[in-house]
């Protein structure tokens, strides 16, 4: 019960922090938590209870063009992690064929990557490194 307490005022807390930060509260609610959505100074919309952004769509063509858009940076992320991987193998690799083989996916991983960079590019996001 105790704990319930906690993450209740631990709630209360962050709120109160936003609002010496300088943010606002907002009339609207988390889709995820219904928890109150602060307008940051940046004026982007946040949710204390699960410390992310918050995106408010009016229509639903564009709730699947936001989707999208998040659905490109979580394959950009993964990419990136592969590229990475493979390059630490690559450092330890002795075999030809083995190095051959990891260069390839390489390769191909980052043709992924130059696509999925060149589609944000195009919608105007821009790049997590």
């Amino acid at each position: 019960m105790s704990e319930k307490k906690n993450s209740g005022s631990d709630r209360v807390r962050l709120m109160a922090d936003l609002l010496r930060s300088g943010a606002t509260l907002t009339d609207l609610s988390c889709p995820i938590c219904a928890s109150p959505i602060f307008r940051l100074k940046s004026g982007e919309l946040w949710c204390a209870q699960c410390q992310k952004k918050v995106v408010v769509v009016r229509e639903e063509e564009e709730a699947r063009e936001i989707e999208a858009l998040s659905t490109l940076s979580q394959v950009e992320t993964t990419l990136l992690m592969k590229i990475w991987e493979i390059n630490e193998k690559l450092k330890i690799e002795d075999d030809l064929e083995e190095v051959q083989h990891l260069s390839s996916m390489m390769s191909t991983l980052l043709d992924n990557l130059e696509k999925i960079r060149r589609i944000r590019k195009q919608k105007g996001m821009r790049d997590e490194i």
